[in-house]
């Protein structure tokens, strides 16, 4: 049996060594089990999605013909015919990226279906190619499985071909009805087609009951936004990720089906890791040759990766077919070229251990210059971790090298080259007693990005509109430019307190209240999650207190 001073010690991650206690002490040695906050716990599908970092996200549809990021449904089938498709050169592009899994767009948001579907006569079956046998999904899934990728799949609930919005809400109850049966059997065919889904996005949220479809056909699928969500998006569309970006989140914000890295918190009881999207094109996500002056650098991947894995954050890279149905060269050689950069950098360490309490220690078998340091922690037991410092042995002693809150699923911390003997880590501040998965030394001979943990850039208020006589109602259409969280502060005139009443998000004209959120602490804010930039969008409501003052939107 575990004596007292065991006991009370894995209780509160201490060495037993380290605590002296007597009778009395014993009742109050560790506050009552019932009275801790209890560990968020990853399940083992997330485990193994976080384990994957990287995916690659294939957007294909109307939209690559239009020159356009939104299906304007002006391309006549008979125009869609991309003859070299090629879905091994796209596998391939992705295992040169470095990636896992493919995420394939098999309906956007104009509803055009890229697989044998008869619920629509808008889709690839009505078109010549392939003489309309063609399927896309099932030949991406083949090349996955030749490949050993997993495979993935967003399917859009809006749905502009049949007058579905944001959600697949749509603005009478029968047209919903209607709906609802169709996108049902839309998922359907999806996930009970072309074998097992790692990912499945709904872009925007779902109003359309899918939980028993997603039980049946992906039960072990993350799922992105949605009552189902089992992941949630990062906030932006730029592909970083804020530091720390945590892991656990508290339950009523989960329950949302939209939150974000923002509402990360390490004492939440809900496991919701973040992933964070980015375009090779980015703004764009569909190819034109108007596009090409987007693609980004080599450099520009390189510090997205480490604002993204290096932050603990899954991080998924669009990389957009042109008409043909072929990636283009250019985007080819810019992946692999990143890819190689990144098997260099960290593919082999120069030595590495794993470990549990306060302080671990790696001792190198030779005097070596270290350039970087990754820590990985054990997130099976949960993230742990609240505060550290890294410490190297010089010829001189112990020297601080860095230090850090969260480590979670991954921690890329680059440091002064320096010659060491050893380096530690330390643990200052934890929940429990530290577990750590992997802690690994590396040379890379190569500098990081200079802003590898700048905070994600806050951008500056402009103002919007104003409130008169107790009431708003403020078109935010154009002023809003990309999908992201904005915060929507009011200024009274005067020093007068507010409270803001019954706001309601407009979006194409349909309520769309898991997209607003009032801020933690500031009864002046309202948090504005917007996932699309097409239609309109409208803030309405009232401010008891104040009688007019103005509107000030911030992109966060």
């Amino acid at each position: 049996m575990m004596d007292r001073r065991s006991f009370v010690a894995t209780l509160i991650g201490a060495p037993a060594t380290s605590l002296i206690i007597g009778k009395a002490q014993w009742a109050q040695a560790a506050p009552p089990l019932a009275s801790r906050p209890r560990l968020a716990l990853p399940t083992a599908d997330q485990t193994a999605w976080q384990d994957m970092e990287i995916g690659m996200f294939v957007h294909f549809a109307p939209n690559t013909w239009q020159n356009s990021e939104y299906d304007n449904l002006s391309t006549p089938l008979s125009a869609i015919n991309p003859s070299d498709l090629d879905t091994n050169q796209w596998a391939e592009c992705a295992v040169s990226l470095g990636a896992k899994y493919i995420l394939f767009v098999a309906k956007h948001v104009g509803g055009f279906c890229m697989w044998q579907t008869h619920t629509t006569d808008y889709g690839i079956r009505n078109t010549p190619w392939q003489g309309g046998r063609g399927d896309v999904l099932a030949d991406v899934a083949a090349s996955c499985k030749r490949y050993k990728l997993k495979l993935g799949v967003y399917l859009s609930p809006r749905d502009r071909k049949f007058g579905a919005g944001l959600g697949g809400k749509c603005k009478a109850p029968e047209q919903q009805r209607t709906y609802n049966a169709l996108y049902r059997r839309q998922l359907t065919e999806v996930l009970s087609r072309y074998g097992d889904m790692v990912e499945v996005w709904f872009d925007g949220s779902i109003v359309v009951p899918v939980g028993d479809i997603l039980k049946r056909y992906a039960p072990n699928a993350m799922i992105f936004q949605g009552p189902e969500a089992t992941v949630r998006w990062v906030g932006n569309e730029q592909g970083f990720a804020p530091y720390p970006a945590w892991n656990p989140i508290a339950p009523a914000d989960a329950e949302t089906g939209v939150a974000t890295s923002i509402q990360g918190d390490p004492n939440g009881s809900v496991w919701l890791p973040n992933e964070a999207d980015v375009s090779i094109l980015r703004p764009d996500w569909f190819w034109s040759p108007q596009k090409e002056r987007n693609l980004l650098s080599h450099d520009q991947l390189v510090e997205i990766y480490y604002r993204s894995v290096g932050h603990g954050v899954q991080w998924i890279l669009n990389l957009p077919p042109d008409s043909n149905g072929l990636m283009p060269k250019e985007y080819c050689l810019r992946v692999k070229e990143f890819g190689d950069d990144i098997r260099r950098r960290f593919g082999r360490s120069l030595a590495e251990t794993a470990g549990s309490g306060e302080r671990i220690q790696l001792s190198l078998p030779s005097p070596s210059q270290i350039d970087h340091v990754i820590l990985q922690e054990n997130c099976r037991l949960g993230q742990r971790v609240r505060a550290y410092r890294i410490e190297g042995r010089a010829s001189a002693g112990w020297i601080a090298l860095g230090s850090g809150t969260a480590i979670g699923h991954k921690r890329i911390q680059p440091i002064t080259p320096t010659f060491l003997r050893a380096v530690r880590l330390v643990v200052t501040e934890s929940a429990g007693r530290p577990e750590i998965r992997r802690m690994a030394v590396f040379n890379t001979g190569v500098k990081p990005p200079s802003t590898w943990d700048a905070p994600v850039h806050v951008w500056a208020a402009n103002e919007v509109g104003s409130w008169k006589n107790h009431n708003f109602a403020v078109d935010l259409s154009g002023k809003v430019t990309v999908a992201a969280q904005y915060r929507l502060r009011f200024v009274p005139q005067g020093g007068e307190k507010l409270a803001i009443e019954d706001p309601v998000l407009l979006i194409g004209d349909l309520p769309q209240p898991d997209l607003l959120r009032r801020a933690k602490g500031h009864a002046d804010v309202l948090i504005l999650t917007i996932t699309g930039i097409d239609e309109k969008i409208v803030i309405k409501g009232r401010v008891r207190g104040p009688e007019q003052g103005t509107l000030l939107l911030q992109k966060l």
